[in-house]
């Protein structure tokens, strides 16, 4: 499927939705290489190497901002096992974060999925030492439905998945969109004036 980044249904308050192209290989490859291991979880090269094509609903999507034009992270949309269902894996560069990209690309993604794709609900796994993740879905209307009993456990700490979701009513009825979601992020500056763009 070839996404057209300038439909209005992948275009966010921050950022824009578009395909992966071959120029963004190398910044995604970067992200990986700088995060910490600590985060683990979305690794945006792995999950857009295999394949420039996508197939049926697993989408994949730079996410690069409105004001600059540059790509700050990827996300990539998988069917979930049940009928109706889609998850998602997200990833914002080290240096992009706390922004309000990811917010605003999540929001972007529901509405798409919900909207133009017909989906029903949204369900999402996270690791429960990801404070900050299950902070931003928390925010955003997913509610947790189980702490899974699968646990591992990594440098004498156990880690254990979170599974989170989000129905097409929900979201509708929250409108996550309209709401007054947080617009100033690390690199928020007052305008210059009153002519500047």
């Amino acid at each position: 499927m070839i996404i057209n980044p300038l439909r209005p249904d992948l275009v966010g308050r921050k950022v824009l939705l578009r395909e992966v192209g071959p120029a963004d290989r190398r910044t995604l490859a970067g992200f990986d290489r700088d995060s910490s291991p600590q985060t683990g979880g979305y690794r945006h090269w792995a999950a857009h190497r295999a394949s420039s094509a996508d197939t049926g609903d697993d989408l994949r999507f730079a996410i690069e901002t409105l004001h600059s034009r540059i790509v700050v992270g990827s996300m990539s949309t998988i069917q979930a096992p049940g009928p109706d269902q889609f998850s998602y894996g997200i990833g914002i560069g080290p240096q992009h974060r706390c922004c309000g990209y990811a917010a605003d690309a999540v929001v972007v993604l529901l509405g798409f999925m919900f909207g133009q794709r017909g989906y029903r609900k949204c369900e999402v796994i996270i690791h429960g030492g990801n404070l900050a993740s299950l902070a931003l879905h928390g925010s955003l209307g997913f509610r947790e439905e189980d702490r899974l009993r699968d646990t591992y456990l990594l440098r004498g700490k156990i880690k254990y998945p979170v599974m989170m979701s989000i129905t097409a009513g929900e979201f509708a009825a929250l409108r996550p969109d309209a709401q007054d979601l947080p617009r100033r992020g690390r690199h928020w500056r007052n305008r210059r004036g009153r002519h500047w763009s």
